[in-house]
């Protein structure tokens, strides 16, 4: 397969390794487009579950199983498959270019979006009530809100350390509370030689304030004087990503972004698929539109295969 210039430009780059991103990849890679798909199968929604509702395929199957089969297929047909979260992506010119959690950059002529949207939550006190109020689920679009302020991040894996690398270009003083951090060697690096105050082996246990958040209490007992807690579980959130090379979202929910019939957004050379574009959040849906997802990034890139990178 023809990638472009070297090992790290690509016809399709995939975020999400559920069923849409696996049935995208399959479809685009058949059209012997070279892809790479990015995330953990144990992430999507469907590794826990059990299904029994799936045309063609009979009783019950866990969606371990299944997800499981489907990246054996994606291997087999010949794309490529990493387990790095993506921290940045931006557009230059025809292509993209997005910066992973170890440190690589690649690029790419398509990009497909087939992730969850869903915003993990600590489910502690004061949470809810300070939604909005001094808590907050996205870095890149509210760092600004709190400059020369005193803030928290909370999580354990690489959004969390990104996230809170990001704030100390904002805020005065930034905290990151973890209990176990997983992250490549690189960003625990940058962490390390950073300004953030690393409070670990230790969780959330309850946000307080009266009208806006004043301070967190965590569960070692110690209670840490904050104006603001930015919830960072897990990789970062598709519609942070979305947002940073000017994907529309749905104006009605702001949590899912708009594509028509052919899987395409707004933006020339971006698609969605899954649970990422709407209810309803069935498998069926997310295998139909990462088919389609798949093959029309593959039918893009060959038409802009001329174009610059």
């Amino acid at each position: 397969m023809d990638t472009g210039m070297d090992d790290l430009v690509y016809d399709v780059v995939i975020i999400g390794a559920g069923p849409a991103g696996i049935q995208a990849a399959i479809h685009a890679v058949r059209k012997k487009s070279s892809v790479l798909l990015l995330g953990r199968i144990e992430r999507s929604s469907l590794y826990s579950a059990h299904v029994e509702n799936y045309a063609c395929v009979e009783g019950v199957k866990t969606g371990q199983e299944l997800l499981e089969a489907g990246i054996t297929q994606v291997r087999n047909f010949g794309a490529e498959l990493k387990d790095d979260d993506v921290l940045k992506i931006h557009q230059r010119e025809a292509v993209f270019d997005l910066e992973l959690e170890g440190g690589t950059m690649i690029t790419s002529r398509t990009v497909i979006f087939a992730t969850g949207t869903a915003r993990k939550k600590l489910k502690v006190p004061g949470e809810k009530e300070f939604s909005g109020r001094g808590v907050s689920y996205c870095v890149d679009c509210d760092a600004n809100f709190y400059r020369k302020a005193t803030v928290a991040v909370v999580g354990n894996a690489s959004a969390a350390i990104d996230g809170a690398l990001t704030l100390t270009g904002y805020a005065s003083k930034v905290y990151l509370v973890s209990q176990e951090l997983v992250a490549s060697a690189d960003l625990l690096k940058k962490l390390h030689s950073s300004t953030v105050e690393h409070l670990s082996g230790t969780w959330v246990k309850e946000i307080q304030g009266e009208k806006e958040v004043q301070s967190i209490l965590l569960e070692n007992g110690k209670e840490v004087m904050v104006d603001g807690l930015f919830i960072e579980l897990g990789a970062k959130g598709a519609m942070e990503l979305a947002l940073e090379i000017g994907v529309q979202l749905d104006l009605d929910t702001m949590t899912h972004i708009e594509t028509n019939k052919l899987a395409e957004t707004n933006v020339p050379g971006v698609y969605g698929a899954g649970d990422i574009t709407g209810h309803p959040y069935q498998m069926a849906k997310a295998v139909g539109e990462g088919c389609v997802a798949g093959m029309e990034a593959a039918n893009f890139a060959r038409k802009h295969k001329g174009g610059s990178l």
